[in-house]
């Protein structure tokens, strides 16, 4: 599944969407959804997801008895399996979504106000070339960050073999490799997002499995 949906801007009845970095294990797409619209309320049988609200407010839709309200910068996690929403509240809402395993096959839609319940993804219909101005994210040598301003955000891409320190505020995805005990038990595992205060917390007593690959998000201080 590698390499498909490259430079392909995908049109959705409420914005768009497009892949902005993957590699073998994970994928991370970039979400733009316009005010008052919302995605089909669906799951992903198989698939770890999450997100991390860069820019704007959100309703997020748990379930079939669950709402919650988030403002950027932000995060959840949803197992595979629950039913979910996400609906813009503010003039936009701009967030990075990160799957794994890498499936867009993996969808069931249960109700859709667009008329797109039980079907799949997008066709190439609503597929297009993607601009030139859109931005992607390249992943880095061993030892090394690169760095992205994008919708308000400071975001960095670091291949690590040793947890490095942040703000405990950071959020940060975990895009391949992970932390382990003393047996090579996973504890932190590609697709789970969480705060640099749980990282840091959980590095001194396990250990990254050879190298780490994550995506860190910081809020941008105009100065």
């Amino acid at each position: 599944m590698i390499n498909k949906y490259n430079n392909i801007l995908v049109q959705k009845p409420w914005g768009y969407e497009y892949k902005i970095h993957e590699n073998k294990i994970a994928a991370t797409w970039y979400l733009n959804i316009n005010k008052n619209h919302k995605t089909s309320l669906h799951c992903h049988p198989l698939k770890k997801t999450g997100f991390i609200l860069l820019d704007g407010k959100v309703e997020i839709e748990l379930g079939f008895y669950e709402k919650v309200v988030l403002k950027s910068p932000a995060k959840l996690m949803i197992r595979p399996g629950l039913f979910h929403s996400t609906k813009a509240l503010s003039k936009c809402a701009k967030i990075l979504e990160i799957e794994t395993p890498v499936n867009k096959k993996d969808l069931v839609r249960f109700k859709d106000q667009y008329g797109r319940k039980d079907k799949p993804y997008e066709g190439k219909k609503k597929m297009e070339q993607l601009p030139n101005k859109f931005i992607k994210f390249k992943s880095p040598k061993i030892n090394c960050s690169n760095k992205y301003f994008l919708d308000n955000c400071k975001i960095s891409i670091e291949k690590i073999s040793k947890i490095k320190t942040h703000n405990n505020d950071t959020i940060i995805a975990v895009l391949s490799g992970d932390l382990v005990d003393k047996k090579k038990r996973s504890v932190l595992s590609p697709g789970d997002i969480v705060y640099y205060r749980t990282v840091n917390k959980l590095s001194k007593t396990f250990k990254v499995n050879k190298q780490l690959t994550i995506l860190t998000v910081n809020k941008r201080i105009e100065k």
